[in-house]
């Protein structure tokens, strides 16, 4: 069995940004024509009127203030409230592999490797782009990878549960250095018109590097010293969008066929499972929650993340517990990798830290590293 480390991580940042005033604008135009278009029933009392959103209302909710976006006119064009993407022909990169690559170049590059090094690929994210062929096999071919690649989909604990899977085959042997790749285009299964979550999610790519500690050249490894999966079924985050619809004869632009969740019922029921998952999991590895330097969680809503650490440590600082929402949004399972990614640097040889991320299934995944 061979010691195992990450060795790099990658981002890809989406060119266009907006900020929740945008967003609020748009919407509330939607919701003024909305309304307009259904006066009708609305005063006869049969149909609920819309309710205009607010960037406090944002804020206060969530702790976001802005989001990346590949394409925004389409997502603040109130006729629209989508983004506007331009389908390829199949003999070029898709969309998604565009992401994953650009991520994945600048892993490879922090980590001292190649395509040629890495022997597998897995391409982990809450919505692939299809079916087949698996996008991790056109990402390997386009950085020149050898081995095998395939597609997982956990939700919001992708990266995670491929983290894992990764490090078993280290440790095991059946690969030498793996590729995790998290390619989340979230705009394209946001419900941009629905106030609830019309602010939640933003589009990212994050890519961790796993391999042998005994193969690994760069300055900044990290050992992982134990990963963790754990799920429990639960319809509060879902999304009915599939190849199935079709031959139900159901409406593809249905309010079911994007992300929906009772927010509340994840708020009061995630919280308490992600805590005792990490506090098992750091427990059965022999560290107290209170010893961990860092915790790099899921970046899903502020209050959730601040309650989760204090029911670990006491303490929900910034600097024991980063937030990237504010700027990113939620990404889905690129979180708490873009979390890691950025805010490790100060870290000293010894520390330990915990990277978490929780959400639709129920699902949890915790890895414990250590910095070498």
């Amino acid at each position: 069995m061979h010691s195992v480390v990450i060795s790099g991580t990658g981002l890809y940042q989406p060119p266009h940004t907006i900020t929740n005033a945008e967003l609020v604008e748009s919407f509330n135009r939607y919701v003024d024509l909305q309304n307009a278009q259904h006066a009708t029933e609305i005063a006869a009392g049969t149909r609920e009127p819309l309710q205009h959103s607010s960037v406090e209302f944002i804020e206060k909710a969530s702790g976001i203030k802005q989001r990346y976006v590949l394409e925004k006119s389409g997502i603040l064009d109130p006729t629209r409230m989508y983004p506007r993407l331009q389908e390829r022909p199949d003999d070029q990169l898709s969309l998604m592999g565009e992401l994953a690559v650009a991520a994945s170049q600048q892993a490879l590059q922090q980590a001292g490797k190649t395509g040629a090094d890495i022997d597998a690929v897995l391409c982990a994210a809450s919505n692939m782009q299809r079916a087949y062929p698996a996008m991790a096999v056109e990402i390997q071919q386009a950085l020149g990878a050898g081995g095998y690649g395939f597609d997982m989909n956990v939700a919001c604990s992708s990266a995670t549960f491929a983290i894992e899977q990764a490090v078993n085959a280290v440790r095991t042997g059946s690969a030498k250095c793996v590729l995790v790749v998290n390619p989340e285009i979230t705009s394209g299964h946001q419900a941009w018109n629905d106030r609830d979550c019309h602010f939640i999610f933003g589009d990212v790519c994050t890519a961790v590097i796993v391999e042998r500690a005994d193969t690994a050249t760069a300055a900044d490894a990290w050992e992982v010293l134990g990963t963790r999966l754990a799920t429990q079924f639960s319809n509060n985050i879902r999304n009915n969008f599939g190849f199935l619809n079709r031959s139900e004869d159901s409406d593809p632009n249905a309010r079911d066929k994007t992300f929906r969740q009772e927010g509340r019922k994840v708020f009061k029921e995630v919280v308490p499972i992600a805590a005792a998952h990490i506090e098992g999991h750091l427990s059965d590895l022999g560290h107290a929650p209170s010893a961990v330097r860092r915790y790099w969680l899921h970046q899903a809503n502020q209050g959730m993340n601040q309650l989760v650490i204090k029911k670990l440590a006491g303490d929900a600082s910034a600097d024991l517990a980063p937030l990237i929402l504010d700027e990113f949004a939620n990404t889905a399972s690129a979180g708490s990798i873009i979390a890691f990614h950025k805010h490790r640097a100060d870290l000293a040889a010894g520390d330990v830290g915990v990277i978490c991320s929780f959400g639709a299934g129920y699902s949890v995944g915790s890895v414990v590293l250590r910095k070498r």
